[in-house]
């Protein structure tokens, strides 16, 4: 009875970190917190990027035969869904009834054929996929369509359609250095960007992670930062600000260990730009 009675008098935040200590990363498609890019990949097993490209190219293709609505990492999809805050962003870049959308790390091209039927009515829409090489192989020869594109190099891309919209998508957490890449991208000096599912830390520091993609998916596991807020923001401040942010629905864990984690976008303008 002692015991019952104390259970109700603990807060729980405390309970909550009781937890965090007993059962570290328990359920979770995201462990460790590794040193280097290096470490955690070699903790990474079972990555076969033929196989999850053709698992992907084969949901997108269903895709466009209209066979389902989208598709999100090879999974279809039957239930239209559209992301408010995504939407009120990509709506309020058109501009002379013009959308140009840099979709970098946007595999073969799943934003777009998500959210193409609310952007119908732009006359010119221009959804541009930049991409590791197999995957722009893959989308150049067999998904491309008028309005998308797929492209090796930002540079390429931009040679084709203006400086618009930038979109990271879920990206950013997947490279070995995202604040270079993130240095590279600035100097194209986008109108906008949209920053889109971005796993998020509370702690000081980025947490280095392995993520275990579940089973019923692909069998893939891969490195995977976790981001400081503020230090994440701070490379963008200097030239953008925030139009808006947002949070996005929580996959499992809310929690790694004793760190509390959640995922969130942002609206950025560039400053000088009218809103």
């Amino acid at each position: 009875m002692i015991f019952r009675s104390l259970k109700y008098l603990i807060p729980d935040k405390v309970k909550t970190q009781v937890k965090a200590l007993l059962f570290p990363n328990k359920n979770s498609w995201w462990k460790g917190d590794y040193a280097s890019w290096d470490k955690a990949l070699a903790h990474c097993t079972g990555y076969n990027d033929d196989l999850i490209l053709q698992k992907v190219k084969q949901a997108v293709l269903k895709v466009k035969k209209g066979e389902a609505l989208y598709e999100r990492d090879s999974v279809l999809f039957n239930t239209p869904y559209y992301f408010e805050p995504l939407v009120k962003a990509l709506k309020v870049s058109v501009k002379n009834n013009s959308l140009d959308v840099l979709d970098f790390g946007g595999s073969l091209g799943s934003t777009y054929f998500q959210y193409k039927p609310i952007l119908d009515n732009v006359k010119n829409l221009n959804w541009a996929v930049v991409e590791q090489n197999n995957y722009f192989q893959a989308g150049r020869t067999e998904i491309a369509e008028a309005g998308l594109q797929f492209y090796e190099t930002v540079k390429e891309a931009l040679e084709q359609q203006q400086a618009q919209v930038l979109l990271l998508s879920s990206v950013l957490p997947y490279l070995k250095d995202p604040y270079a890449v993130v240095k590279e991208l600035l100097q194209y000096k986008f109108d906008s960007i949209i920053i889109d599912r971005t796993n998020f830390i509370k702690r000081k520091k980025d947490r280095l992670t392995v993520q275990q993609v579940p089973k019923e998916i692909y069998e893939a596991s891969y490195p995977c930062w976790f981001f400081n807020e503020q230090r994440f923001l701070s490379h963008f401040l200097e030239a953008y600000e925030i139009q808006n942010e947002f949070m996005n629905e929580t996959p499992p864990p809310e929690r790694l260990g004793m760190d509390e984690v959640y995922w969130k976008g942002f609206y950025l303008k560039r400053k000088g730009i009218a809103t």
